[in-house]
């Protein structure tokens, strides 16, 4: 639906999770479309596992340089290697907690784009062992709360609220609408107007060894 309403433009990028099938599908999807002008994250329903770092980290890169190709299409390689360089958007709601909560939090103090939809669940405690019984059950018990720089606890209690509040509404979704990534879209196709990055050509070939003139 995303290539549909963006015309190819922006990727859509699923996020289930901040586990290890996260980063599965993170790198399955993400990577894979890398000539696309910008992406749509959508962390909905996200049940955690971990801090997302990795995937923050990514999600903020900045196109520094080229390296010329000459075969082809003649498309320059980019440094970093791989990227989508244009506007990102992420899609967030009530259900997203623990790692999917803390995903959009550094999203935002990244300031790597908007966040569309409700807020997440507010859930961000972690919960660093799992001690067996005898009988084959376990114990978990929450022991790790976050504190942001300014030394406050945050989020947990709290969610992360996005930037364009858009709830699922029941009619139009049963028509088979989805306000929030439609708002999404329309929020990257605005933001490519003036954030697109086009690639640069190759420039003329650089003259490397000086030649000595031939005298008259």
């Amino acid at each position: 639906k995303v290539d549909e309403l963006s015309g190819g433009k922006l990727a859509y990028v699923w996020l289930p999770n901040t586990g290890g099938g996260g980063y599965t599908e993170f790198n399955r999807y993400y990577f894979a479309q890398k000539d696309k002008k910008g992406a749509i994250i959508d962390e909905r329903f996200n049940h955690g596992g971990s801090i997302a770092d990795y995937i923050v980290d990514l999600l903020s890169r900045k196109l520094l340089g080229y390296f010329n190709n000459p075969i082809g299409d003649k498309q320059p390689f980019t440094a970093p290697n791989a990227g989508i360089w244009g506007p990102k958007v992420m899609i967030v709601n009530e259900m997203a907690g623990s790692g999917g909560d803390m995903l959009p939090f550094m999203f935002k103090l990244r300031k790597i784009g908007p966040v569309v939809g409700t807020t997440t669940w507010g859930g961000l405690v972690g919960i660093w062992d799992v001690p067996p019984f005898i009988d084959n059950g376990s114990m978990t018990a929450p022991r790790g709360g976050f504190y942001n720089l300014q030394g406050q606890w945050d989020v947990e209690n709290k969610g992360v609220a996005p930037d364009i509040e858009v709830e699922q509404d029941a009619k139009a979704v049963i028509e088979g609408h989805d306000p929030q990534l439609e708002k999404a879209v329309a929020t990257g196709m605005e933001l490519l107007k003036t954030e697109e990055v086009i690639l640069k050509p190759q420039p003329a070939d650089p003259i490397r060894v000086l030649r000595a003139k031939k005298d008259n």
